[in-house]
């Protein structure tokens, strides 16, 4: 009977050992979920867009750069007969969530198919996500209004897409192919020069940049009021007759 009681004992003893360790396990080998789930947001993210893009490193530039609100540099492949370039800028809406992230670039991919550009460069990249001018070969340009600097003037995407005769639904579940439907014969233009826009980037993002407010002018002098007349003296009172 003591023997039974003494192994149930070294039993339960073992058993609150085991429980009592376990935490200590995890908290030691565990990873933070808020940063496995970052890093495979932007794995994601860049996959997905590396074919827009035109290569896995500036996927990779586009999405930590809209994130974190830092300049981006995309790089031209390098060719035969082309030298490598670069192109630099700066989101204009300063840092964003991934989900805001992947309606930009799926809005500018919408945007630049619908103007006939399928296989952007770096250059046209920049002008449709900041904003500026395309000079096609025949002389001809298209302004665009750029997707990130619509956002920090204030507007929605939902807005933003409207104003190019998109749904926004529509461009998430398929930007190039929204694009080239709504592409009107604008098909491969070939695009002579890039004209960026100056962009200032903002604080806030989504907010429209505070305006400072503008003096009131001077108001003019009251008229000063005119004196009023002095009383005139009270006569004497006569007295009374008989006085």
């Amino acid at each position: 009977m003591h023997t039974r009681r003494l192994k149930s004992t070294l039993i339960c003893l073992a058993v609150l050992g085991a429980l009592s360790a376990a935490p200590v396990m995890a908290q030691t080998t565990g990873t933070p979920v808020s940063t496995s789930t970052m890093n495979q947001e932007s794995t994601r993210l860049s996959t997905e867009f590396t074919s827009f893009a035109g290569s896995s490193t500036n996927s990779q530039a586009l999405v930590a750069g809209l994130r974190d609100g830092t300049a981006i540099t995309l790089t031209e492949t390098t060719t035969a007969t082309t030298p490598s370039t670069t192109t630099t800028f700066t989101p204009a809406t300063g840092k964003m969530g991934y989900g805001n992230v992947k309606i930009a670039l799926s809005l500018t991919e919408a945007i630049l198919a619908k103007d006939g550009i399928t296989d952007p460069t770096a250059a046209e990249l920049a002008a449709a996500l900041n904003g500026g001018t395309l000079v096609l070969a025949d002389g001809t340009s298209i302004d665009l209004k750029g997707v990130l600097a619509q956002r920090a003037a204030g507007e929605g995407w939902g807005q933003i897409a409207k104003a190019d005769g998109f749904k926004l639904g529509d461009v998430m579940r398929s930007p190039k192919a929204v694009g080239v439907a709504a592409a009107n014969g604008h098909a491969h233009v070939h695009v002579d020069k890039v004209e960026l826009a100056k962009v200032h980037s903002v604080d806030h993002p989504g907010k429209p940049e505070h305006v400072a407010k503008v003096d009131r002018p001077d108001r003019p002098d009251r008229p000063s009021k005119p004196d009023r007349p002095e009383h005139p003296d009270h006569p004497d009172h006569a007295g009374r007759p008989g006085g």
